[in-house]
């Protein structure tokens, strides 16, 4: 990590992240206009305004954004937090040549626009009506939220602090479950990871995977990733998310009752990814030649 602090961030105390100020004038129930040249990737989109109506949507209750049907071809990839799925999900994704999202990152770049407009991640309403209007894109590894690079500060912990608060409103996953839908409609199906994916987002997914390891090596392998962070210290967090992900009144953390459990404790990524091509060959394979891509 760096000491520098880029002109026009603040660093936030206790944290070695700098969040950049929004944007003077902005607010809560405004977005700033995306970077000249920059837009939002298509189906992340605010979900804002009435149902259309059209064939084959339906509206998610407590909202007024239509939700297009899932396509056929989803492959849900779910999972507490160190347990593998990001890597997994991306590795899958790039085996068979097919869209990768990473839902994650969505609910920390709507903690991450909170905290850089002074808004407590807490605050109900307040952040339920900004995951509403925020700009986001998430595409292979760059995050951006309302035409700012956001890629490192959403995995600092500052972030990582709030992004529980956010993730447990219900109005924010409703927001956030109807971006994640539409994407997959725009790009006819594709890997998507999260922790809600194949019980909430995508029920009928065509391959749903659970990855789950031991809380020691969770622990030991955001620890490794962390870096600047003790092992004790990242345990401890990852015991408070999986408390919080776990018990939360708005689509917790489970597995789905027909998705295949993954325990990923002492297991390499590359026998984790055959694994899970294994069963999504078994799933596709004969409709979609997926089989002969997993190799």
């Amino acid at each position: 990590m760096t000491s520098d602090t880029p002109a026009g961030s603040a660093t936030r105390k206790g944290t070695g992240s700098a969040i950049p100020d929004a944007p003077a004038g902005s607010t809560a129930s405004a977005a700033s206009e995306p970077a000249r040249g920059e837009r939002p990737v298509s189906g992340l989109r605010s979900g804002g305004g009435e149902p259309s109506g059209e064939p084959g949507e339906a509206t998610r209750e407590g909202t007024g954004s239509a939700i297009p049907d899932a396509p056929a071809g989803i492959i849900a990839i779910d999972g507490p937090a160190g347990s593998g799925k990001s890597t997994v999900a991306r590795t899958v994704a790039d085996r068979l040549d097919l869209a990768y999202l990473d839902t994650g990152a969505m609910y920390r770049a709507v903690a991450f626009a909170a905290l850089r407009r002074g808004i407590d991640p807490g605050d109900a309403e307040p952040v339920a009506r900004l995951a509403a209007r925020v700009e986001m894109s998430v595409e292979a590894g760059l995050v951006m939220v309302d035409g700012v690079d956001a890629s490192i500060e959403i995995r600092g912990p500052e972030v990582t602090g709030a992004v529980s608060a956010v993730a447990a409103n219900p109005a924010v996953r409703a927001e956030l479950v109807a971006r994640q839908r539409r994407w997959a409609v725009e790009r006819g199906g594709g890997v998507v990871e999260g922790r809600d994916i194949g019980t909430v987002v995508f029920p009928a997914a065509s391959v749903k995977v659970y990855l789950t390891a031991s809380h020691e090596e969770r622990s030991a392998r955001r620890a490794r990733e962390a870096g600047d962070l003790s092992y004790d210290s990242v345990a401890s967090d990852i015991a408070r998310r999986d408390r919080a992900d776990s018990t939360r009144s708005a689509d917790p953390l489970q597995a789905a009752a027909d998705a295949v459990v993954v325990d990923t404790t002492g297991r390499s990524i590359e026998d984790v990814v055959a694994e899970v091509l294994q069963h999504v060959a078994e799933a596709l394979g004969p409709r979609r030649g997926i089989g002969e891509n997993a190799g």
